[in-house]
C-alpha cells in the first residue's frame, strides 16, 4: 500500500510521509467540516431542501477534494466557498429573483467560463486587469455582508418599518443562545483550538437545545436522497436568454475566478510548490463547474486548507483523506439538520471579521483607488446584493481615473468590465 501512494503521490520527493499526509488531512477536515452546516443552510434559503443542501454540499466537497488529489497532487480543499454561497442565494435568487434551478445553471456556466480561463492560461491576464483595491475590497464587502446576514440568522438584527433595521429582542431565547454560542466560539478561535467552529456550533445546538430551539425528535432519519433526486441536476437553461440570466453567470465567473486565483496561488506558495498552481487552479475550475450539476454554489480552495498545510500536508493524499471524512461525515446528517440558526450565525459574523482584515490591503489615501473600494464595501451589504456593489465600484474606477488624467492607469480590459457592469445596470431601466 505504501508503495502505490508513493508511485501515485509522490511522497518522497515531497519530503512528506503516509502518517504525517493522514493527520494532515485530518486536522483540515476537522477545521472546515463547519462547512457541511453552513452551506447547507444558506441553500435552504434559495429554496434549496436541507437535506438536499447537506448531500450537495458533502459530495461536492468529496469530489473536489478527489479532483485536487488525483489531477493536481496539491493538499487543498475544494468546498462551497463561503461568500460565494451568498451571491447565490441573497443576490441572484433572492434579489435577481432567478429561481434556484436557473442559479444552479448559472453555477455550471460560469465554472465552464472559469475553466476555459484556468486551462488557457486567460487567468493571468484577467486578473492583471483588475485593480488590486477593487478585489480587496470585494473581499472586505462580502465580509461585512455575511456578517449581516448572520446578524439577521441570529436574530441581533431585524426589520424596522422606520430605521429599516434595528436591534433584537436581547431578551429572547435565540438571541441570547447565538450571544453565548459566539462568545465561546470566539475564545475557541483566538487560543487556536483545532476545529473551533465545529465546537461551536456542538455548543450552540447543545444551548438550543436548553433553550427550547431544538427538538431532537425532529430530523432524525437517516440519510435519504428522495429530496437530493430534486436537486442533482435540476439546473434549468429556460432563461438563457435573457440578460439577468447572463449577468448572473458574469458575476458568478468574477467572483470565483478572482477569489481562487489568490487562494490557490497563496497555499501553493505556503506549502513551498508554486509549480502546483496552474493544476490545482484547474481542479479547482472543473469542480466549480460540476458544483451546478451537485447542487450547490461554486467551490473554493477553501482558506482552511492552510491548517492542514500548516501540519504538514504537501501532497494530494491528504486531500482524498480529507474528501473521504466528508463523504463519512453523512452518517451524522441527522444530527446535521438539528442544528439551529443561532448555532450557525456566529461563524458567518467571525467569518466576516476575517475578510474584514483584507481592508489594510487598500490605498485609501488615494482617493481614486479608494473611493471605488469604499462604494463596493459600503453597497454589497446595504443594497443586499453583491453584484449592484461591485457594479459601482467597477464603474466609478476608471471615470475618477479618467477624471483625474491617469486614464494609462486603467488596463484595456477594465473598462471591457466596466461596461459590462454598467449595461447591466442600465438596460433594466430601459426596457
Amino acid at each position: 500500500m505504501r508503495s502505490l501512494l508513493e508511485r501515485i503521490f509522490h511522497l518522497q520527493a515531497s519530503q512528506t510521509t503516509v502518517k504525517k499526509e493522514i493527520m494532515a488531512g485530518f486536522i483540515a477536515f476537522v477545521t472546515i467540516v463547519y462547512i457541511v452546516a453552513v452551506n447547507s443552510s444558506v441553500l435552504e434559503d434559495a429554496g434549496i431542501p436541507l437535506e438536499a443542501g447537506i448531500l450537495a454540499t458533502v459530495l461536492t466537497a468529496f469530489i473536489g477534494s478527489i479532483l485536487m488529489a488525483f489531477w493536481a497532487n496539491a493538499p487543498m480543499i475544494l468546498v462551497p466557498g463561503m461568500g460565494i454561497n451568498a451571491l447565490f442565494t441573497y443576490t441572484l435568487c433572492n434579489t435577481m429573483g432567478l429561481p434556484w434551478q436557473e442559479a444552479l445553471a448559472a453555477v455550471f456556466l460560469s465554472g465552464v467560463i472559469f475553466a476555459a480561463i484556468a486551462f488557457t492560461g486567460a487567468a493571468t491576464v484577467l486578473s492583471n486587469a483588475i485593480p488590486d483595491s477593487l478585489k480587496e475590497a470585494i473581499t472586505v464587502g462580502i465580509g461585512l455582508f455575511l456578517t449581516f446576514i448572520g446578524l439577521q440568522k441570529g436574530g441581533l438584527v431585524v426589520t424596522n418599518p422606520s430605521t429599516f433595521v434595528a436591534l433584537g429582542d436581547l431578551s429572547h431565547p435565540q438571541v441570547w443562545v447565538t450571544l453565548a454560542t459566539l462568545l465561546l466560539t470566539l475564545v475557541l478561535f483566538v487560543r487556536n483550538v483545532p476545529g473551533n467552529f465545529l465546537i461551536g456550533i456542538a455548543a450552540g445546538t447543545g444551548i438550543g437545545w436548553l433553550a427550547g430551539l431544538v427538538h431532537p425528535g425532529q430530523g432524525m432519519s437517516g440519510i435519504s436522497f428522495d429530496s437530493y433526486g430534486e436537486v442533482f441536476a435540476a439546473f434549468s437553461f429556460s432563461h438563457i436568454a435573457t440578460l439577468p440570466f447572463w449577468v448572473a453567470t458574469f458575476s458568478l465567473a468574477m467572483v470565483i475566478v478572482f477569489e481562487n486565483i489568490g487562494l490557490v496561488h497563496g497555499h501553493t506558495q505556503m506549502a513551498g510548490q508554486p509549480e502546483k498552481f496552474r493544476r490545482s487552479l484547474q481542479a479547482n475550475a472543473i469542480s466549480s463547474a460540476l458544483s451546478g450539476i451537485l447542487g450547490t454554489s461554486p467551490t473554493v480552495s477553501t482558506v482552511e486548507s492552510a491548517a492542514g498545510i500548516a501540519a504538514g500536508a504537501r501532497t494530494g493524499l491528504a486531500s482524498l483523506v480529507t474528501g473521504v471524512l466528508f463523504l463519512l461525515s453523512l452518517l451524522f446528517l441527522p444530527a446535521i439538520k438539528l442544528i439551529p440558526d443561532s448555532a450557525i450565525a456566529p461563524v458567518l459574523i467571525i467569518i466576516g471579521a476575517l475578510m474584514l482584515q483584507n481592508v489594510q490591503n487598500i490605498n485609501l489615501r488615494d482617493f481614486s483607488e479608494g473611493f471605488p473600494a469604499f462604494l463596493i464595501i459600503a453597497l454589497i451589504p446595504l443594497s443586499y446584493s453583491i453584484v449592484d456593489g461591485i457594479t459601482f465600484g467597477f464603474v466609478a474606477y476608471p471615470l475618477l481615473k479618467v477624471a483625474l488624467g491617469k486614464s494609462k492607469e486603467v488596463p484595456a480590459l477594465l473598462y471591457v468590465v466596466a461596461g459590462l457592469f454598467l449595461l447591466n445596470m442600465v438596460l433594466p431601466m430601459l426596457t
